[in-house]
């Protein structure tokens, strides 16, 4: 209750409540948690040693760039478009193998994860949000400590986010609840699967290494930091083509947008959570969203949400006319409020952002 009044009072420059006061997780957790941000980039190096002179083998290229794929997707389709916000309804074989993808790009287990992401669409840019960049203000020193935060320092906050609340869905299904818990043992086979294939295809132990370097770690952090950035950048950097709720300030990134799988379609995922597609429009690739038009061509995926041509169309045309008529407004006294279509899955009226835009 105190944080929604928080967010309810928040005034879109002010740096959350208590944003300096938050305890740091457990020493233990912290330390594992620095290990699998940081031991990546100095296995990069290593890996650049290796292949200094002689290149990197087109076997680790292509299983690194495969396991990116499968793990990327897990996320993306799994994790994120699947369970957090239930876009479609996947058959069961295909729902357990996208959260056992997903389970393996080291982003935490899989309840934890959905509740998090739910979090932070309840709350987003407002005290509350778990790894918002304005949470310590909007002035620019601010804001580029909150970039910190919101890339990776959330990590290291003790800020619970109660599954029983944000994923009870979840927790009342025995496969996920399974998965979740074997969260370890995917982490350490996703590390292991690219050793043994390396190993196979090479014959060698090198081959094993480097393939376990390539395809293994690196591939991770790469993963990793292309997700963060979504929190991170996706928030200060970019476009915002389409309306969101008061104080959001999601929006479009296009250089991300493949390596992303279309994740950084943010504004427009943030104005309506609950479809499948994150770009709209021409010119915007989410490959996310291809794969599940395939599903749903092969009947493994139902009850798609999907944007209506026309729709959009209609959508634009309304802010175009409000845009002028804003302008029309401004010419006079005072601009009022001018409240936007109905923007999301679950029918919450939404405005344009206000405050401080990046």
């Amino acid at each position: 209750m105190r944080t929604q009044r928080h967010a309810q009072a928040y005034d879109g420059r002010s740096p959350f409540p208590h944003a300096t006061q938050q305890p740091t997780v457990h020493p233990g957790q912290a330390a594992l948690t620095t290990a699998i941000v940081v031991a990546p980039f100095l296995v990069l190096g290593a890996g650049i040693w290796l292949a200094w002179g002689t290149g990197i083998s087109l076997t680790d290229l292509l299983l690194a760039a495969i396991f990116y794929i499968l793990t990327g997707f897990g996320v993306t389709v799994g994790f994120h478009r699947l369970l957090t916000h239930r876009s479609f309804t996947a058959r069961p074989w295909l729902r357990t193998l996208l959260a056992i993808a997903g389970s393996m790009s080291f982003q935490g287990n899989l309840i934890d994860w959905v509740a998090i992401h739910r979090r932070h669409h309840a709350f987003t840019d407002r005290p509350g949000d778990p790894h918002s960049p304005y949470r310590h203000g909007a002035q620019l020193g601010g804001q580029l400590r909150g970039l910190g935060h919101a890339h990776l320092g959330w990590l290291f906050i003790d800020e619970r986010t109660p599954a029983s609340r944000y994923a009870p869905d979840l927790l009342a299904d025995p496969t996920m609840v399974r998965i979740a818990r074997a969260f370890p043992a995917l982490c350490a086979a996703s590390l292991l699967l690219p050793f043994t294939v390396g190993w196979a295809i090479s014959g060698s132990l090198y081959g094993a290494m480097t393939a376990f370097l390539w395809a293994g770690l690196v591939r991770i952090a790469l993963l990793q930091h292309v997700t963060w950035s979504v929190n991170s950048l996706c928030h200060m950097i970019g476009n915002r083509p389409h309306p969101t709720r008061q104080h959001d300030r999601s929006t479009n990134l296009w250089p991300l947008a493949v390596l992303s799988f279309g994740e950084s379609w943010h504004n427009g995922h943030h104005s309506r959570p609950g479809c499948a597609r994150h770009g709209h429009g021409p010119r915007r690739p989410d490959p996310s969203a291809a794969l599940i038009r395939l599903f749903e061509r092969l009947h493994w995926a139902t009850d798609v949400h999907w944007h209506v041509a026309d729709a959009l169309q209609h959508r634009r045309a309304v802010a175009s006319k409000r845009t002028l008529r804003t302008k029309a407004i401004s010419a006079g006294t005072a601009v009022g409020t001018v409240d936007h279509p109905r923007g999301t899955s679950n029918g919450d009226r939404r405005r344009p952002s206000r405050g401080p835009r990046p």
